[in-house]
């Protein structure tokens, strides 16, 4: 994953009243926190910053009045019906660093015919370099039958990652199709 670049400006003020007026002059507010350092309140261009978050677990490379900050973005808050970025928080990362982040699992594949197939988890939990996290793991259904099922410890990890999600985690389960009894009955009665 490529690092988005982005300049802030360090933020004095504090208080939903100063968050609703940089929110309306186009920034969103953000913090940064990890290493063991004192929290650094900023704000982010809202535009750039939209775009930039758009992947789960961006990477961004934030200039500070000067001051490069590497960060991984750990939690954005949303307003509820306008669904625009509120807050940003950030965890300071370094390179070669490894982090735990949740990855969502992406199904490629047509099962068999006569199976449907549910996805029990949408994400697992992964212990990644901090400058190489995944978008996504995929799952291959491709030809699988009813009663087969695919658990975390099944999942085809990317290079460099290791599951931290419970190894007996169902994620697909592949089941009979609701109606092919009664279509398979039919048909048989029919002949």
């Amino acid at each position: 994953m490529s690092e988005q670049k982005l300049t802030a400006e360090l933020r004095t003020e504090f208080g939903k009243g100063f968050a609703r007026r940089a929110r309306m002059a186009g920034q969103i507010p953000a913090v940064i926190y990890g290493h063991g350092a004192e929290p650094i309140h900023i704000n982010l261009p809202g535009r750039a910053t939209t775009l930039a978050v758009r992947v789960s677990n961006a990477l961004l490379a934030i200039d500070v009045d000067g001051e490069q900050h590497l960060t991984l973005v750990k939690d954005i808050q949303r307003d509820p019906v306008k669904q625009i970025i509120e807050h940003v928080d950030l965890q300071t990362v370094k390179a070669g660093e490894k982090v735990t982040v949740d990855i969502a699992i992406h199904v490629s594949g047509e099962v068999a015919p006569g199976a449907v197939a549910s996805l029990e988890a949408t994400t697992v939990s992964l212990e990644a370099e901090a400058t190489h996290v995944p978008t996504a793991v995929e799952v291959n259904i491709e030809g699988r039958k009813a009663g087969e099922s695919i658990h975390a410890s099944d999942l085809v990890l990317p290079k460099g990652s290791t599951l931290l999600t419970e190894g007996d985690t169902l994620v697909v389960r592949v089941a009979e199709a609701a109606g092919s009894e009664e279509e398979e009955s039919t048909e048989a009665a029919a002949e």
